[in-house]
């Protein structure tokens, strides 16, 4: 990173200005000129921008007569005078259509009309760019276009989202405003507008899979250097991130890299471990596309190329209860219903193998079981969008209670982990784990799997790895 110099007599002062040099004189008189007029460019209205208009309508016609706010967020430090990277709150984002361009402390204001019954006044409130003759241009490392390069006019983000802009200063918070995150009826209101997607979202969801799935691609066909490398889980992380950064905003949630008894820790992202021949390696991950849509997707690899009859037996176990979960996903049924699908599948299999001290029904009863829930301790869906775990502030009856409809997203990922310690299974099943998550869009025809084109079975699996692992 380098040096600011930022701060004389005309920039802005800083609270850490201890290794700052002062500006010279001959700096500022000729720092605002001698530059080329920047072109007030009208950039054609993105494709989102409807889509947007139509969930802005079911908020304003939800909230009559209240100022509703929506706050984009701002940075967050990372440590001393870093951050991490900018994204919008998601709400923001699906109500704005405002992705991974949307600035920081942006703000969108609904101000209810008083000319009429019903209805808002809709303003989306932005930093402006500063003028080249402003100190903040070239003094503020933080917004300054000198350090982070051109910021969006007002006129150009109306033009490109279909919105009235105004500057962030003429912004006034009110005492009976409605707040996103601090009011939770307007939390819960637009975490449920997400529970059925719109075109757009779900072409852009397919986007997200199809990119995942090259990610995947990527990591098969380094498993040698992988396989070479002491922390080789870091270099599953690192291939998969580069194909998120080319052709996408990044990931959409921090990819579990799990190899040998790691992959039995469900949320492992240490991902400082060896990948050694003979072991599974779960890999966890989803590519989040500029629209800030993210994919889902595990998959479970033999290192070697070819999974040994336990791994392969445990493996297939899983991909049945994955199938089973599948067939009962349908228009109609309970959100809920899916996973007790899956969860009878384990139950019976851990059963059959002599896993557990009570009979498969016996565990799978409401009150009194769950014997098996010991070796798959999460749930089987969630839904999935801008968010990984998307609509997560619905309600219960919406939600795990809910009825599928066309339209809704959601994950299928049952999985088996027998950890390296635990004496309740024999020695062979210890250190394994298996996880198979697929993106699963509900249509009026039934389930369609998004990601069916990354191989599941095992069969499928160990080709894949013969054909791009050299």
């Amino acid at each position: 990173m380098s040096t600011s110099e930022q701060q004389t007599r005309e920039a802005p002062e800083t609270s850490n200005t201890n290794r700052k040099q002062p500006f010279p004189k001959g700096f500022l008189d000729t720092i605002s000129t001698g530059w080329a007029d920047r072109p007030d460019l009208t950039p054609p209205q993105r494709a989102q921008a409807p889509f947007a208009a139509a969930r802005r309508d079911a908020v304003s016609a939800a909230f009559p007569g209240k100022r509703l706010v929506f706050p984009a967020g701002s940075y967050k430090q990372r440590s001393n005078d870093t951050d991490y990277p900018f994204r919008a709150h998601s709400a923001f984002s699906h109500l704005t259509g405002w992705a991974s361009d949307s600035v920081p402390d942006s703000v969108l204001v609904f101000e209810p009309r008083t000319d009429s019954a019903s209805g808002h006044d809709i303003t989306l409130y932005l930093r402006e760019r500063a003028d080249r003759t402003t100190a903040e241009f070239y003094g503020d490392a933080g917004i300054g276009e000198f350090w982070i390069g051109p910021r969006p006019a007002l006129a150009g983000v109306a033009a490109d989202l279909g919105l009235q802009t105004a500057h962030l200063g003429a912004f006034v918070a009110g005492d009976d405003d409605v707040v996103l995150e601090e009011d939770a009826d307007l939390t819960q209101f637009v975490s449920e507008l997400r529970l059925v997607k719109d075109e757009y979202e779900v072409e852009q969801l397919r986007l997200a899979v199809a990119v995942t799935s090259r990610g995947f691609d990527d990591i098969v066909a380094d498993l040698p250097r992988v396989i070479d490398t002491p922390r080789g889980e870091r270099a599953v992380e690192g291939v998969f991130h580069h194909r998120a950064r080319v052709e996408g905003n990044g990931e959409g949630y921090d990819t579990i890299a799990a190899s040998g008894p790691h992959a039995c820790y469900l949320h492992w992202t240490r991902n400082d471990g060896a990948v050694v021949p003979g072991d599974l390696i779960l890999i966890d991950a989803g590519v989040e596309v500029d629209s800030l849509y993210t994919a889902d997707i595990t998959r479970t690899l033999p290192v070697s190329g070819t999974f040994t009859p336990i791994q392969r037996t445990i493996y297939e176990t899983v991909r049945e209860a994955a199938d089973a979960a599948f067939a009962a996903a349908l228009p109609g049924v309970r959100f809920r219903d899916v996973h007790q699908a899956a969860m009878r599948v384990i139950a019976d299999r851990v059963a059959e193998w002599g896993l557990l001290p009570v009979t498969a029904e016996e565990a799978l009863d409401a009150d009194l079981g769950g014997q098996h829930r010991r070796y798959m301790v999460h749930g089987t869906s969630h839904h999935l969008g801008i968010d990984v775990h998307d609509c997560a502030q619905a309600r219960r009856e919406m939600y795990y209670d809910g009825i599928l409809a066309p339209g809704m997203v959601f994950t299928i990922e049952p999985g088996l982990y027998f950890q390296i310690d635990d004496l309740t299974v024999p020695e062979e099943y210890r250190g394994i784990g298996v996880r198979i998550e697929d993106d699963i869009l509900m249509t009026e025809d039934g389930p369609v799997n998004l990601s069916v084109a990354i191989p599941r079975t095992a069969d499928d699996v160990e080709a894949w790895i013969a054909r791009l692992a050299h």
